[in-house]
């Protein structure tokens, strides 16, 4: 059974700044692939990759990047 799962609004922030999957592949330094696979949750970018695309589009990783696990807030 899965506890978490990282989910990204890396699509969401590449269309508001109007990049296509090459571009920010180019920009960020992978192959279009791996974006194409950090998109669909099946890649989980290494911590550098996830900072470097933040710095790109301004943000902080935590705002692209999000852990959504079982969490016991009480």
């Amino acid at each position: 059974m899965e506890v978490g799962a990282m989910k990204n609004k890396l699509k969401v922030y590449r269309a508001m700044h109007n990049l296509t999957q090459e571009q920010l592949a180019d920009q960020v330094g992978v192959s279009r692939q791996t974006v194409i696979a950090i998109e669909s949750d099946k890649y989980l970018p290494s911590l550098g990759l996830a900072f470097k695309i933040a710095r790109l589009f301004k943000v902080k990783v935590e705002d692209i990047f999000t852990y959504e696990g079982e969490e016991n807030e009480n």
